[in-house]
């Protein structure tokens, strides 16, 4: 893929394409983005050229990232389930931070957490869920 025009950055154009296709609906909210292998490959551009694409997306809120399950396309806020896109739903509640938890927060099992649900629905269908935690 070629720089669009001098002076820009090659991780700004990569970034500008992907943000195209997610706005597009190339890569719908919820869905995963190819993986970096496939990105560098598909560009034409180290990892790290990748990888600042996607920051950059990730800062804009275009795509999430959640470890080990890769970055994906966020889901817009404010779509109605009318047909004019996915429905979300949101739940925000306190949990006891189980082994796992309590392990990538260095705190005690059993430690309160937050744990933020979205559910992603289309055409009545359950299409995504994406739980995030927090600390309180």
């Amino acid at each position: 893929m070629p720089t669009p025009h001098y002076g820009q950055p090659r991780y700004r154009a990569i970034a500008d394409e992907l943000r195209e296709r997610i706005a597009s609906g190339a890569i719908p909210p919820g869905a995963l983005l190819p993986p970096e292998s496939a990105l560098t490959s598909e560009f034409r551009a180290s990892r790290g050229t990748i990888r600042q694409a996607i920051a950059v997306l990730r800062e804009e809120c275009t795509v999430a990232t959640e470890h080990g399950r890769g970055t994906y396309a966020a889901p817009r806020r404010g779509e109605s389930a009318l047909g004019e896109g996915p429905q979300l739903e949101t739940q925000k509640r306190h949990v006891a931070a189980d082994i796992e938890l309590a392990s990538l927060f260095a705190v005690e099992v059993g430690s309160p957490v937050i744990e933020e649900q979205t559910i992603t629905r289309a055409d009545g269908a359950v299409k995504t869920v994406a739980r995030i935690y927090q600390l309180p």
